[in-house]
């Protein structure tokens, strides 16, 4: 089985990271279209057409099941890419919300997200539909303190508490009783112990990269031993960077790293 992996940066790498550990036995491909992130800062419309010609680009490269693990393109363009490809495609808000529905009992949810993702109020629809009630929280710091290294500074402990108490004090005035917090951004399980640190024990914390994983390995019933066979790695831009920043998400190095041109349809 040869699994696709797409996001618009490096994020991604830690719902790739998740894959390695329960699908040991699969190929997979991974595209970050460096060149035109963030997608935050595009239109839906702008955001289908790239998400939809990434997904292309997986297909033609030979994936046979494709894992959106971009939350703005879950959230704004999965249509698009369904549209685009003929291979089942996965995104990260689906199995956020399905994850959610499994773990709250008091139907209760708070999510922290990228700006784009909360105005798009993906997440709150998908609890809604699926009988929750939930409330959002764009914590737009938290990428870049991960992306410069920043994982266990003070200053992150200190952004995550200012946050989460901002997040608690909106849920108490909305009469939210969440027992549950889904993170929204594949960037944010690099600093899981941080948050479950910042919020009370009894709120259990989703970890969006592993439940996707999870979700993928079910629905392919797939698992076990094994070792990956191949894994190829794609970026738009900046290949250097990728691999030393990629290799942060991952936990691992990642040796090389292939430059393609997703607008002009060729490799470099």
């Amino acid at each position: 089985m040869k699994i696709g992996v797409f996001d618009s940066g490096f994020g991604g790498l830690t719902v790739l990271r998740a894959l390695f550990e329960r699908i040991p036995q699969a190929d997979y491909l991974y595209l970050g279209d460096t060149a035109r992130l963030p997608y935050g800062a595009k239109s839906r419309d702008t955001v289908a057409r790239y998400a939809a010609s990434s997904a292309r680009f997986l297909a033609a490269e030979g994936a046979e099941f494709l894992v959106i693990a971009c939350n703005t393109a879950s959230a704004l363009a999965l249509d698009a890419i369904r549209s685009a490809v003929t291979v089942p495609v996965l995104g990260v808000v689906e199995t956020g919300a399905n994850a959610a529905d499994r773990s709250s009992t008091s139907r209760d949810v708070m999510v922290i997200a990228t700006a784009a993702t909360v105005e798009s109020h993906a997440y709150t629809a998908a609890c809604a539909e699926r009988g929750m009630r939930a409330i959002e929280k764009a914590c737009p710091l938290l990428v870049p303190l991960v992306e410069e290294g920043w994982i266990e500074h003070p200053v992150t402990a200190d952004v995550l508490r200012i946050y989460m108490a901002e997040l608690m004090e909106v849920a108490r005035g909305v009469g939210l009783n969440a027992d549950t917090l889904v993170l929204g951004c594949t960037h944010y399980p690099l600093l899981r112990r941080q948050i479950e640190a910042a919020v009370p024990e009894s709120l259990r914390v989703i970890d969006s990269a592993e439940v996707t994983a999870d979700e993928v390995a079910r629905r392919l019933r797939l698992g076990g031993q094994g070792s990956s066979a191949k894994t190829r790695f794609f970026a738009t831009d900046s290949v250097a960077k990728f691999r030393v920043l990629g290799g942060r998400f991952l936990g691992r190095a990642i040796a090389d790293v292939e430059l393609v041109d997703l607008e002009a349809g060729n490799r470099q």
